[in-house]
């Protein structure tokens, strides 16, 4: 609940559930352009890596959803929350960590772009996904969960 997260804040939520990031890609004219935005919060790659894609398709379809927002807003500032773990996609946490890495890299090479790591977020004291932070089905979050997340957009946002 964005109004709840960030109270008064005026954001847009664009987003939309069930997507891959070259979804977000193909549709940022239409859904994101528009509104011309200072910043972006953007979280996507979790459906890639559970579809099967790749670390690296990971890192370039962020990369063109990037250059898709810029093209006519070059210097929208983007912030990339990195590709959770989750108990329902634990067995993907290997290719969660190195699409994590490649986007980091990209992050740290640009202008403008912030990666914000919620993994330590999301991981109890035994090194596996905290289940207090997911719903029953083991992927989606729980309030818990959301409010880790706001506390370290928010500090990102700063």
């Amino acid at each position: 609940d964005l109004n709840k997260s960030f109270p008064e804040a005026g954001y847009v939520n664009v987003g939309f559930g069930g997507s891959v990031i070259a979804d977000s890609v193909h549709f940022a004219p239409r859904i994101v352009t528009p509104f011309k935005p200072g910043t972006i919060v953007f979280y996507a790659g979790d459906n890639d890596i559970g579809g099967g894609r790749k670390p690296e398709q990971v890192a370039a379809d962020f990369k063109a959803f990037v250059g898709a927002v810029r093209a006519d807003n070059p210097s929208c500032k983007v912030l990339f929350i990195a590709v959770k773990p989750s108990t329902a996609r634990w067995k993907k946490f290997d290719a969660q960590k190195e699409a994590n890495a490649l986007v980091k890299a990209y992050c740290e090479k640009g202008t403008g772009l912030v990666y914000v790591d919620v993994v330590p977020l999301m991981l109890g004291a035994d090194g596996a996904p905290a289940p207090e932070l997911f719903l029953k089905d083991g992927l989606h979050m729980t309030p818990e969960g959301y409010e880790l997340w706001t506390a370290a957009v928010g500090k990102a946002l700063k």
